[in-house]
């Protein structure tokens, strides 16, 4: 009987310092500047705004790729030829304008001056007529008709110059202003046509926007694909963050700008993140923190993003241990 009694209290004494263990462990873990999180990626999801047969895909997944290197191209046959013709008619309206600005040909006006001096010739001839004319009316050798005709005549003649020098001034000054308004409006709108047959064609080309790494593609070389959807998915390193959960107790002592060290699986040191949000509102811990002492807890959700450099031995998904130095020294 005796024996059963020690073997009692030696058995309840055992199941003291093991609850008392747990209960300084649950303790530690809360006071500790540990908490857990996972990494996140904000993607930036390449697309077309014009649909196509996707023709060729010059990246795969995995691939680091620099801002500028070329993704995919959609088949742009059409938009080629719709080019072609808008820079035909941008020429056919600039060579208008020019011909409307600059007058007529050289031959033109050298054959209004030869039609001019021969003009000139035939006045001159009529006015020595006229005026022979006059002296014999004097001398009434030739009736006043006769004199009515030389003058008419002569009359006509300078009328006729006085028009061919009005032809040859507009035509060295070229087209009316209105008629080179028009051309001008012609030629502006034809390299409106051309801006927006080259945009649709550069639109079906389409490279990276920033340095990141090729996530996924969406799509194989032959397969068509529809107006907006994303063809490759880029992760930039910038984009890369780490997403950490700290009970209400901690959350007052946490600000941005603050330093944390993130720990994980496979490396030697840890990896610096800087506190850039921090959550106004409290949440229940999310299922995918594998944490069965602190799922039922109300936390604060924190983001910290690592540098460009680092960012790159950071995945998106991948469990993280995060620790706040400046937490742990004031425990």
């Amino acid at each position: 009987m005796k024996n059963h009694q020690n073997t009692s209290s030696i058995c309840v004494y055992s199941m003291s310092l093991l609850f008392l263990a747990l209960l300084l462990v649950g303790c530690t873990e809360q006071e500790s500047g540990v908490f857990q999180g996972y990494v996140e990626g904000e993607y930036v999801h390449v697309s077309s705004p014009v649909g196509g047969t996707l023709m060729s895909l010059s990246v795969e997944r995995g691939q680091v790729v620099a801002a500028g290197s070329p993704l995919f191209t959609l088949e742009r046959e059409l938009e080629r030829a719709v080019v072609s013709e808008a820079e035909h008619g941008l020429q056919q309206a600039q060579d208008n304008l020019a011909n409307l600005e600059k007058g007529q040909r050289p031959s033109e006006i050298a054959s209004i001056l030869a039609r001019l001096r021969q003009a000139t010739a035939s006045s001159n001839l009529a006015k020595v007529e006229f005026q022979r004319r006059q002296r014999l009316i004097a001398e009434q050798t030739i009736s006043q008709e006769e004199l009515d005709r030389a003058e008419t005549d002569y009359d006509q003649k300078r009328q006729r110059v006085k028009e061919i020098r009005a032809e040859l001034e507009t035509a060295r000054l070229g087209a009316r202003s209105d008629e080179v308004q028009a051309a001008m409006a012609a030629v502006r709108q034809a390299s409106a046509k051309l801006e927006q047959a080259l945009w649709s064609f550069d639109q079906k080309k389409c490279s990276a926007p920033v340095d990141a790494l090729v996530f996924d593609t969406m799509y194989r070389e032959g397969e068509w694909v529809s107006t907006g959807s994303p063809v490759v998915s880029l992760l930039p390193p910038s984009q890369v963050e780490v997403r950490f959960y700290v009970p209400q107790t901690k959350v007052a002592r946490i600000r941005q700008g603050q330093k944390a060290e993130v720990f994980f699986d496979g490396i030697d040191r840890p990896v610096e993140i800087t506190v850039s949000y921090v959550s106004p509102e409290a949440e229940y811990t999310p299922p995918v923190i594998y944490s069965s002492e602190s799922r039922a807890k109300l936390v604060f959700m924190v983001k910290g993003r690592p540098s460009l450099e680092q960012a790159r031995l950071l995945h998106p998904g991948q469990p993280v241990d995060v620790s706040i130095p400046e937490l742990s020294d004031q425990e």
